[in-house]
């Protein structure tokens, strides 16, 4: 990979950039959101792009890759197309997510933060995504694929190998490219925000209980006087 961006490459980016900080009250706030951005262009946080972080923000590029090393989201090589994350915390784990790490990582022959030769798939071991109640739970480029067993998750990477587009079991029609996510993570929106299911009737429980019950959420101290 070059040591710099092209220039018209870098200027698009110094212009998404500029949009990124018009957001905040303080420039150097923007650097998530734009590291996100080096990702949508290189697929992942590369030297030149936190180069061109630092001189857009005025910061060193020792503080730009100290923000950059330690959230888990960015990466510091190449991400394969589909960043294919295996949940094995807890509840995952017991119900099956440990027998689809691996079978996973025996049937592509990589192993934690490793991408396959043909650059298609990186996998991930993840710790907790928030889904305990679709356990055993996937997540390719953050998308949720629900109550998998080894079988559905073999299907799903084979499918991912072949080119074949996938769709979540919540979210968007299809799962789109890391860099496209990367893209959408920088703030800039690709138009599928409502496209799916954002709720399953298992998360929907409680509320449906508390409905039918006619119960309602207590009051705050003090909210009774208003």
């Amino acid at each position: 990979m070059s040591e710099r961006f092209t220039a018209d490459v870098e200027a698009r980016l110094r212009h998404e950039m500029a949009q990124i900080i018009a957001k905040y009250p303080d420039d150097r706030s923007a650097l998530l959101p734009m590291l996100h951005l080096i990702q949508s262009e290189d697929g992942y946080v590369s030297p030149r792009g936190i180069a061109l972080c630092s001189d857009v923000l005025s910061l060193t590029r020792a503080e730009v890759s100290a923000v950059a090393t330690f959230y888990s989201q960015y990466r510091r090589r190449p991400n394969g197309e589909y960043n294919v994350g295996v949940c094995t915390n807890a509840l995952c784990a017991v119900m099956g997510g440990d027998i689809i790490w691996e079978k996973l990582s025996e049937h592509l022959g990589i192993g934690h933060d490793q991408t396959t030769a043909d650059g298609k798939i990186t996998l991930e071991q993840l710790e907790c995504n928030a889904a305990c109640d679709y356990a055993p739970v996937i997540m390719v480029n953050w998308e949720f694929f629900d109550n998998q067993t080894p079988a559905s998750a073999l299907e799903l990477v084979d499918k991912i190998t072949a080119g074949e587009d996938i769709a979540p079991t919540r979210g968007a029609d299809k799962v789109h490219t890391f860099k496209e996510i990367s893209h959408v993570l920088a703030g800039f929106e690709d138009g599928h925000v409502d496209e799916g299911p954002a709720a399953g009737p298992e998360s929907l429980v409680g509320l449906r209980y508390a409905r039918e019950r006619g119960w309602s959420a207590p009051q705050a101290v003090g909210e009774e006087q208003k």
